[in-house]
């Protein structure tokens, strides 16, 4: 095995490159988790007080739709998580749609939530709607 004959100023240029490598990995790997965070957060300042107990509660909230009336639960995700409820609070029908870009769960249920609160007929003009599983009942 080869030992490196580094002088001391080499060696804490080594050490301080190695360190700053590793603090930029460390940002690099974490950046998702921040921008998921960040949203959230955004998504939380929002939520009026009933919603964001049910939203830390159950991982979800409910809106009121501004043309109908109708009730709608916003789950966490990003694609088919909005359902409409009965007049029971069952969950009736799944609704699917979401911004054209990729974005975080949290600014999607965002403009999910805004969407319904503020333009009903389109959002439910351009929504896809699917049938219920047992899992989504469960």
């Amino acid at each position: 095995m080869a030992v490196l004959n580094l002088g001391p100023n080499q060696a804490a240029r080594l050490v301080a490159a190695f360190m700053r490598r590793a603090r930029e990995f460390r940002e690099w790997a974490d950046r998702p988790r921040r921008i998921e965070l960040r949203g959230r957060k955004l998504l939380r300042e929002w939520l009026s007080a009933d919603q964001l107990r049910q939203y830390d509660e159950h991982e979800y909230f409910e809106v009121t739709g501004c043309h109908t009336g109708k009730r709608y639960r916003i789950s966490l995700g990003t694609q088919r998580n909005v359902y409409q409820l009965d007049d029971l609070g069952r969950l009736r029908v799944g609704l699917c749609f979401a911004p054209r870009v990729s974005l975080v769960a949290g600014d999607v249920m965002l403009a999910q939530k805004i969407a319904l609160e503020n333009d009903e007929r389109g959002v439910l003009a351009i929504a896809n709607a699917f049938a219920l599983t047992g899992f989504e009942q469960a």
